[in-house]
């Protein structure tokens, strides 16, 4: 397993590397850590998944998503990936879309045991996370710098398969891309969020305004984002891990 291999990366849009990696349709899909639902959306449709259990964290997006009325095969939970209200063996996938970094590191070792605990064996764990590399990156750490919370969920990740946990199935690096059109389209979206604490003062945002706007053209900022993608084989009979 890498955390970042230069020069390795494939320009592709996560919607294409899940069609390559994972069948979705039909599957019982657990996503954990949803937000506002953007990749929920896909897994429904077009991915085709036959139900899907949505959790997330941040009490004010839980509200907003259980407020969403197009989505009838999806459950919204409240709830973090540390604790999972499932019995053993629920869901043949589970989704970490850029959420296991997110995870106070003291409970990362918790979740993937839970994780292993609600797959059915042989079921897949896609845990999808940004790379700490490039140009968006630099912007994005004047926000809140993730490095070490990223390298903390990557060394989880080794200790799940070193313990045998887990097995590599596949590990995927590919770049997407992000277009913004101007500053408030990327503040809303980066920024001003209700799932972290910013605390950030006007001094702070202007200098990470004046970062982003760096990057901006009259077409708007194009950054290519570097991910990564591991996906996981649960292994073991059965469920008894915790």
């Amino acid at each position: 397993m890498r955390i970042h291999p230069a020069g390795e990366y494939r320009a592709m849009e996560e919607l294409e590397v899940i069609r390559e990696l994972v069948a979705v349709r039909g599957r019982r899909v657990l996503e954990l850590g949803c937000g506002a639902a953007w990749m929920t959306r896909l897994l429904v449709d077009p991915l085709g998944a036959a139900a899907v259990t949505a959790t997330e964290v941040d009490r004010v997006q839980h509200a907003k998503n259980l407020a969403l009325g197009d989505l009838p095969s999806v459950s919204f939970r409240l709830g973090g990936a540390e604790a999972i209200a499932d019995p053993d063996g629920a869901y043949d996938l589970v989704f970490l879309f850029k959420s296991l970094h997110h995870v106070p590191p003291e409970l990362m070792d918790r979740a993937l045991a839970e994780i292993h605990r609600v797959l059915k064996p042989g079921g897949l764990l896609y845990c999808l996370e940004p790379v700490y590399q490039g140009p968006f990156n630099d912007v994005m750490r004047l926000i809140q710098d993730e490095k070490e919370v990223r390298e903390a969920a990557f060394a989880a990740l080794q200790r799940a398969v070193g313990q045998g946990r887990f097995g590599l199935a596949a590990e995927v690096f590919f770049a997407s891309a992000g277009t913004f059109p101007d500053w408030p389209s990327f503040e809303s979206r980066f920024v001003d969020v209700t799932h972290s604490e910013r605390n950030l003062d006007a001094a702070r945002r202007a200098v990470i305004r004046a970062a982003f706007e760096r990057h901006l053209t009259p077409t708007g900022a194009r950054f290519s984002k570097p991910h990564r993608v591991d996906l996981l084989r649960r292994e073991g009979p059965g469920c008894d891990e915790n």
